[in-house]
């Protein structure tokens, strides 16, 4: 579902095909994404979704198929090659130390160093209060582990992380799972806020609502196949809860 009138997409995954013991997890999807858009990746478990966005990620490598990054192929074989397409990838689980604070761990593995080679922990904090006054000017807390922040605050963390190494194309899966009201809406925003600065966002999603509020297309996957892409403003709810179920794509988006 290309868009003549957006340009040459951000992300195109085309034709992918990967099986495990014969069994096809993904057969022949193309997705892809634009320079400031949010596409939801939907489906049951076991439809293919996750398996689809980790030959993006590099977790897995693709039977079949190509990646394209702004109208270029490239390869990609693991997650290094991800990174050097700017492609990040936010699990659920967040992958951060529990017991270095918010500085400590966005630069986990990339430390700023001084002249004298130790780590610059002040470089570091205030290189941290800069990306966070950017995508959270709420967050606070920057001198205690991320043991004691809270979901949206520990998702700010991660997606800080991301942004300040350059990611362009950003993974997410389902963020704002397990978090309150109050924390989902934390993540909205900076997903808003993603938006405004032009990444492109997949957002793998069980919470049809969550997909209505702050996508802008929705592909739905189910069996390993891709049932179709719509614009959310022109579909509803129930149309999209009907893809996954039945696997049909609504009358008025086919």
């Amino acid at each position: 579902m290309t868009n003549p009138n957006k340009g040459t997409p951000l992300v195109e995954l085309r034709d992918i095909s990967i099986a495990f013991g014969g069994i096809k997890a993904v057969d022949h999807v193309t997705v892809d994404l634009y320079p400031g858009e949010v596409v939801g990746l939907l489906g049951h478990n076991g439809a293919g979704k996750s398996t689809l966005i980790k030959c993006l990620s590099g977790a897995y490598k693709a039977d079949s198929g190509d990646v394209f990054i702004n109208g270029t192929r490239v390869e990609i074989n693991n997650p290094r090659d991800a990174r050097a397409e700017n492609i990040e990838t936010i699990y659920q689980t967040l992958a951060l130390a529990d017991n270095l604070d918010a500085a400590s761990n966005l630069f986990l593995g990339r430390e700023i160093v001084n002249s004298m080679g130790f780590v610059d922990e002040s470089r570091m904090e205030a290189e941290t209060r800069k990306i966070m006054g950017r995508l959270n000017p709420n967050f606070r807390k920057f001198n205690v582990p991320v043991s004691a922040l809270s979901g949206g605050q520990r998702q700010s963390v991660a997606i800080a992380r991301a942004v300040y190494f350059n990611a362009k194309i950003l993974i997410m899966d389902e963020p704002t799972a397990a978090l309150g009201p109050e924390e989902t809406e934390t993540v909205s925003r900076l997903i808003q806020e993603l938006k405004a600065q032009g990444l492109g966002i997949f957002l793998i999603e069980h919470d049809i609502h969550n997909v209505m509020k702050l996508c802008d297309r929705a592909s739905v996957m189910k069996n390993g196949q891709l049932v179709g892409t719509v614009n959310v403003a022109d579909v509803t709810d129930e149309d999209i809860l009907s893809m996954i179920i039945l696997g049909k794509q609504p009358a008025k988006a086919a």
